[in-house]
């Protein structure tokens, strides 16, 4: 009986221990991430000649949308490592927040691309809803777009008789909520629907785009530059899609590590939804030579008001 005691006591410093570590690792993460946004967005706003551009609006868009794509995530997972439950009405918005962020970032890369196209292909003759005055349009119907299909699948679901939405303690996490065959029917269908329109926009852009790019004998420098935009944001969707490989690289391996299965999940959920989402905006932001500049005047400011002379 003290062996087991003493194992049982093991096991839970272990535990209490690896939650610990993976806090460290994710909380120093996020707030890295959070504080260049931060900046990137102080930059957006103190220059005015940004907000007057489709792109750079589409562009401060999405880093928004990372945002609270990351701050939702982290809250879930820092929830479900310390075991914390609470009725599923205050678990679903959580939840609804992540989803619908998370297919919010598709459509914001094709959105952009799209902006590309219209910038190379019409660009004496925007079309209105293309101009910066009226982009939010678009933006307000792929904010419906990304609300509409969450909402759905959490509503066609089969509840538990046993479940009280309002008084049952559960643990905030998908497979609790999204537990009946139709729901994950449906949103592996709603998320290859998404990825492949996506795809095929922005295939279809930067094959355009390549092809005026070699038709046009003057501004070869935009066009150019607007393929390789297109290019990036084709690399963008596939870090998104690495969030759709974890059930297969999960039961790849866990056949070959001898990890607990929570540390593998943690493992996958590092590399597959934290470091793409932090790469992605901070790939397209460094690349454009006009932010880049402004984000080194920014921390040079900065470091001359800690060191003044």
């Amino acid at each position: 009986m003290h062996n087991l005691t003493e194992l049982t006591g093991n096991a839970t410093s272990h535990t209490s221990h690896s939650v610990i570590i993976k806090v460290c690792v994710v909380i120093p993460f996020f707030c890295v991430f959070l504080s260049c946004i931060v900046v990137m967005l102080c930059i957006f706003a103190t220059n005015r000649h940004f907000l007057d551009t489709s792109r750079y609006i589409l562009f401060a868009y999405m880093l928004i949308n990372d945002t609270l794509q990351l701050l939702s995530s982290v809250i879930l997972f820092l929830l479900v490592m310390c075991l914390v439950t609470f009725p599923t009405v205050y678990c679903v918005p959580l939840l609804l927040l992540s989803t619908s962020t998370f297919m919010n970032t598709t459509l914001i890369l094709a959105t952009m691309s799209l902006e590309r196209y219209v910038a190379i292909i019409y660009p004496l003759q925007r079309p209105a809803a293309w101009r910066s005055d009226r982009i939010w349009i678009i933006i307000l119907s792929i904010w419906f777009l990304s609300f509409i299909f969450p909402m759905i699948e959490y509503s066609i679901g089969e509840r538990d008789p046993a479940v009280d939405i309002l008084s049952t303690p559960v643990l905030c996490k998908p497979i609790y909520i999204n537990s009946s065959p139709i729901q994950a029917l449906f949103q592996a269908a709603v998320n290859i629907l998404f990825f492949v329109v996506v795809s095929v926009v922005i295939l279809f852009t930067y094959i355009t785009i390549l092809l005026k790019t070699r038709k046009m004998r003057q501004d070869k420098v935009s066009a150019s530059k607007a393929k390789h935009t297109v290019l990036l944001h084709g690399f963008q969707l596939l870090l998104c899609m690495l969030a759709f490989t974890l059930p297969i690289t999960e039961s790849i391996m866990a056949p070959h590590v001898s990890w607990p299965r929570e540390d593998i999940a943690f493992f996958i959920y590092f590399c597959f939804i934290l470091i793409p989402r932090f790469l992605s905006p901070l790939i397209y932001g460094f690349r454009d030579q006009t932010l880049r500049d402004c984000f080194g005047k920014t921390f040079l400011c900065c470091s001359n008001k800690a060191n003044p002379v």
